[in-house]
């Protein structure tokens, strides 16, 4: 049993049980950048009662004597032997993330060919004279085709079709009727597009009529406190059955946050919403479909699909319309995941003459080169060494993290993101330093 401070109740553990898998189980988020493999000191905890358990290898490495001397160790790899007191470190204050959105939001306007086709129509009802019919061939008839239909659309049609002053908009997607309203509502159809990344998530609401760009909104997965990276990600959800599903439900949790914040700019309601674009790498892509990505984690690194995959949005959790479809891009291979594919489009990479090279440096990086339109792409590892995870003073890049390093007139020149008191050092700032001293 451990009696963490501030927590309202003990947490029970396991015979053989780790610190770090009790809290966690229990709903305690102790950050494990490296996924608990005694890599990194994000885990790290203070012992304030009870017996003191001896300093493993990983304790001394990661820790150092002074803070093992003051009552620290590994969650990861404390495994209490009794009753235990003990206080989660708290993690180094981390806002104001500096993220890379597009800023123009409600400038830009683009034409968009969505394959959303939504229809004001006013069906001729049966009626007394005409009673061998349906409320649904009136329906298909006054939209002069038929479509494929869920049984909530069904269970709506009868009220839809009757209430307030004549008419209702059938939105169709693919061939499915998605959705049916009574009146017009034409003018508010938007879409969603969602860019899941191994550290960030951002998420562009789109009027998928003009074009625009109305709300931009982005933030942390909310995933990293399982792992700061891929690989550690697809080890948490080996160790149990469940922690796939965890890790989905954090992140869905997280995006229908996302969802209200952008919805609350613009002034729309979610409900709007009738389609979702998401791409990611094929792990995220994977944890976002609730597919067990494990066979990710060891080669020939297999994804469960590689071609675009369409479902309802609530059947992932999405809190939009409820007859809203999600479309993720299609992959690669292995690691070269749907974000490829995007920035591919985006960049009109494989119309391109001569040679051309993408890069997109994140936490899984990718490079993708177009030579005589033929594409050629790899992937590797890029953090979460450039965000801080064995760097003592190591941080992500928000407020107060050290992004410039440079040398003037002998004496070294220090910028922070912010302009905020130095807290650490980011990513761009370690291969400043490196540039530096060199």
């Amino acid at each position: 049993m451990i009696c963490i401070a501030g927590a309202p109740r003990p947490v029970p553990v396991a015979t053989g049980d780790t610190v770090l898998a009790a809290a966690q189980r229990a709903g305690h988020d102790i950050v494990a950048t490296c996924g608990g493999r005694g890599r990194c000191r994000s885990c790290r905890v203070k012992i304030l009662q009870g017996a003191m358990p001896p300093a493993g290898i990983a304790d001394l490495v990661q820790l150092g004597e002074d803070e093992v001397g003051e009552g620290y160790r590994l969650a990861c790899q404390f495994m209490p032997a009794g009753e235990v007191e003990l206080q989660i470190a708290p993690p180094l204050s981390e806002n104001a993330f500096q993220i890379l959105t597009e800023t123009n939001a409600g400038s830009g306007r683009l034409e968009l060919d969505c394959g959303l086709q939504r229809d004001f129509v006013e069906p001729q009802l049966p009626d007394e004279e005409n009673h061998q019919t349906s409320d649904l061939e009136a329906l298909f008839e006054a939209l002069e085709g038929e479509a494929t239909l869920e049984l909530d659309t069904l269970r709506a049609l009868p009220a839809a079709l009757r209430q307030g002053a004549g008419g209702v908009t059938a939105t169709r997607f693919g061939g499915r009727l998605i959705a049916l309203e009574p009146g017009d509502c034409r003018q508010a159809t938007l879409g969603l597009a969602l860019d899941v990344g191994t550290t960030t998530v951002v998420a562009y609401l789109m009027d998928l009529t003009s074009g625009e760009t109305l709300a931009t909104v982005s933030g942390l997965n909310p995933q990293t406190v399982y792992g700061g990276e891929l690989m550690s990600r697809i080890a948490f959800a080996m160790q149990e059955a469940d922690n796939t599903r965890r890790l989905r439900s954090r992140l869905v949790r997280y995006l229908n946050e996302l969802i209200g914040q952008a919805c609350e700019q613009a002034g729309v309601a979610v409900t709007e919403i009738y389609k979702v674009s998401a791409v990611g790498n094929t792990c995220m892509h994977h944890l976002l479909l609730g597919i067990d990505p494990t066979h990710l984690g060891q080669a020939p690194y297999a994804p469960a699909l590689r071609s675009a995959f369409e479902c309802g949005a609530r059947e992932v959790g999405l809190k939009v319309n409820p007859g809203a479809r999600l479309c993720a891009l299609p992959l690669v291979a292995g690691f070269v995941g749907a974000d490829s594919v995007a920035m591919i489009l985006a960049t009109g990479l494989d119309r391109a003459d001569g040679v051309r090279l993408a890069v997109d440096i994140g936490t899984n990086a990718e490079m993708v080169m177009s030579l005589e339109g033929r594409l050629v792409a790899c992937s590797s590892p890029a953090g979460s060494a450039l965000e801080g995870a064995q760097v003592r003073s190591g941080m992500r890049a928000a407020l107060g993290a050290i992004d410039r390093v440079a040398l003037a007139d002998g004496d070294i020149v220090l910028g922070t993101i912010g302009d905020a008191p130095a807290l650490g050092l980011c990513g761009s700032g370690l291969i400043d330093t490196l540039a530096v001293l060199l």
